[in-house]
């Protein structure tokens, strides 16, 4: 895992990996179901990522993995924690199993607040092994991996390892933290949690807000009832204009929308293509007005205005 440290060191903000960020969740519904992500409703607590320096450092180091082990539902994996000098934050070895050596930067020894969050974005690399689940790039691979920490209760630690002031520039994972509050935004929607109690770290806290203002935006996306004015507008045109062409419309849909418009199978209706804001799935309804949708996938139950 990568980290960012050091005066001045520069910081990527904003959303540019939101495509495979919404990808990676997408990929996490169809490897482990509705109910395999519901699963994950207990986020890591606060106090069993606590490592203070009272404690011993391998028997906290053990610890912590092993709270991060129970985060992620591996009841049968186990991370053998060694620390040694190096550039990145943190390693895996990932083999059959069940045991796992994970290596940390030396910084560990005495920065030791962050420790669980470099252990929650490993912990999760031996999950998705264990899942199969994967992309092809290192990049995106990586992006999966800390989408995966965030939206299945671990990587919180992760956004609120975030510090930066004239003082600080860090930053883990390869999520901007904005990113890293978007996905924890959808996930706090997702099971009904409030996560804004735990950040220690004020910069955190505001790139969470940031990151759930992006998630929020995601509900208010045509064709979904809840689009504001200036979109349904957008959309009642685009709709008239009809099918958007494979090469994109000149009076389509404007660049960036998710939406497509699509002839139906049978007949001269047409019908309209959106990715779930809850799963990304992409959902195909016919253009006929106010209707309720059940996504096939997260099975959530959409209003719509086709």
């Amino acid at each position: 895992m990568t980290q960012n440290g050091g005066p001045g060191g520069p910081i990527e903000h904003g959303f540019p990996h939101l495509a495979t960020v919404r990808a990676s969740i997408t990929a996490l519904f169809r490897r482990l179901s509705a109910e395999g992500i519901r699963a994950y409703a207990t986020s890591v607590a606060p106090a069993d990522a606590a490592f203070d320096a009272a404690d011993d450092l391998h028997l906290g180091a053990q610890r912590v993995a092993s709270a991060m082990v129970r985060a992620l539902r591996l009841p049968d994996a186990r991370m053998v924690v060694a620390f040694r000098p190096m550039e990145q934050a943190a390693t895996v070895e990932l083999a059959a199993g069940p045991e796992y050596f994970v290596e940390v930067s030396d910084r560990f020894r005495t920065h030791r607040r962050d420790l669980a969050a470099a252990l929650s974005h490993e912990v999760t690399h031996v999950l998705l092994h264990r899942l199969g689940l994967r992309f092809p790039g290192t990049a995106e691979n990586e992006i999966l991996t800390d989408t995966a920490a965030v939206y299945l209760g671990a990587g919180w630690l992760l956004l609120d390892a975030y510090r930066e002031d004239a003082l600080t520039h860090q930053k883990f994972g390869y999520l901007t933290p904005e990113e890293f509050g978007y996905v924890l935004a959808r996930r706090a929607a997702l099971v009904g949690e409030d996560p804004s109690t735990w950040f220690t770290s004020p910069q955190a806290y505001e790139a969470y807000v940031r990151g759930r203002a992006q998630a929020e935006r995601d509900h208010r996306r045509p064709p979904l009832a809840a689009a504001g004015p200036l979109a349904r507008r957008r959309y009642a045109k685009a709709r008239r204009t009809g099918p958007t062409p494979a090469d994109g419309p000149a009076d389509g849909p404007a660049a960036g929308a998710a939406y497509r418009f699509e002839r139906e199978d049978s007949g001269p209706g047409l019908r309209v293509s959106f990715p779930c804001p809850v799963c990304g799935q992409r959902l195909r309804l016919p253009v006929r007005g106010r209707l309720r949708a059940r996504c096939g996938l997260c099975r959530t139950v959409l209003d719509c205005e086709t």
